[in-house]
């Protein structure tokens, strides 16, 4: 493909940089990733992926913004209050950039649908805040060989890691289950700082783009945690686990399923 003027304009500064140039820059155009949730992380994902000029933007969410979503979801504004949070999200995407083209899922994810939606896309991120919806998308995942960016956020606190397939563990390699009901508060029980999805979300973006332009070291193999309140990042280690259910030498997963009724409804932070 050949730059337009604008174009060149646009995505000088990353044009400028060796380690994307024009050929990087193109991979971008040509890519196609997929955000499920458009809430605290997939906010500030959208924004600078769409920014960025990755071409295709899938996005995925059921809910409509609420007040309260305006304290961390930095994709949204009062005027987008009762909006489907898809709908809210594309408007702005694409308002950064007309260059790229941005679908929308108001949907439930479910073990129904998710193959489905997944199937057209590069790169995946999981931009939700429930343990059983973690766990459906990385299964999906696994299965269907498709890479994505795991990550959570909870008051002060955050982390991520990405699945590259044949590269590394998968999300169940690290926790195996879901936690029992309400064993674990969620951000809407618990509180989240507002910048932390800020942080943690614009992470998720920069391993897509740097996924799709095949510079740098992911994080494949490795859980990034930070403390907001220590200033702190931790880098871990993780291995994958041959046993694992889904990614393992004889997985026992073979498909993704629902652990609960209410699995589709994604909160998003």
């Amino acid at each position: 493909m050949s730059f337009t003027d604008e174009q060149l304009e646009r995505y000088s500064r990353h044009i400028l940089l060796k380690e994307v140039g024009t050929k990087g820059q193109k991979k971008l155009l040509e890519s196609r990733v997929l955000i499920i949730g458009a809430g605290g992380l997939g906010a500030p994902a959208a924004l600078y992926l769409a920014a960025a000029g990755v071409g295709k933007i899938g996005i995925a969410d059921a809910d409509a913004v609420d007040l309260s979503n305006l304290q961390r979801q930095v994709i949204h504004s009062t005027p987008d209050v009762n909006k489907p949070k898809v709908l809210s999200a594309k408007e702005k995407m694409t308002a950064i950039n007309p260059d790229i083209e941005v679908t929308t899922y108001q949907t439930f994810v479910s073990a129904a649908n998710i193959l489905d939606l997944i199937s057209g896309y590069d790169f995946i991120i999981d931009g939700t805040d429930n343990f059983p919806a973690k766990f459906l998308i990385n299964d999906a995942c696994v299965i269907a060989k498709k890479p994505f960016s795991h990550a959570g956020i909870i008051r002060f606190q955050g982390q991520l890691m990405t699945y590259v397939p044949g590269r590394g563990p998968c999300y169940r390699c690290v926790f195996q289950n879901p936690p029992p009901p309400e064993a674990v508060p969620t951000c809407r029980q618990a509180g989240v700082i507002g910048a932390m999805g800020g942080i943690i979300g614009s992470l998720q973006a920069m391993e897509t783009v740097k996924y799709i332009i095949g510079k740098g070291d992911l994080l494949t193999g490795s859980l990034l945690t930070y403390n907001a309140l220590t200033m702190e990042f931790r880098k871990i280690r993780l291995p994958r686990r041959d046993s694992c259910a889904v990614c393992g030498n004889t997985p026992a997963i073979l498909e993704p399923f629902d652990y609960e009724e209410a699995v589709c409804d994604l909160p998003t932070g």
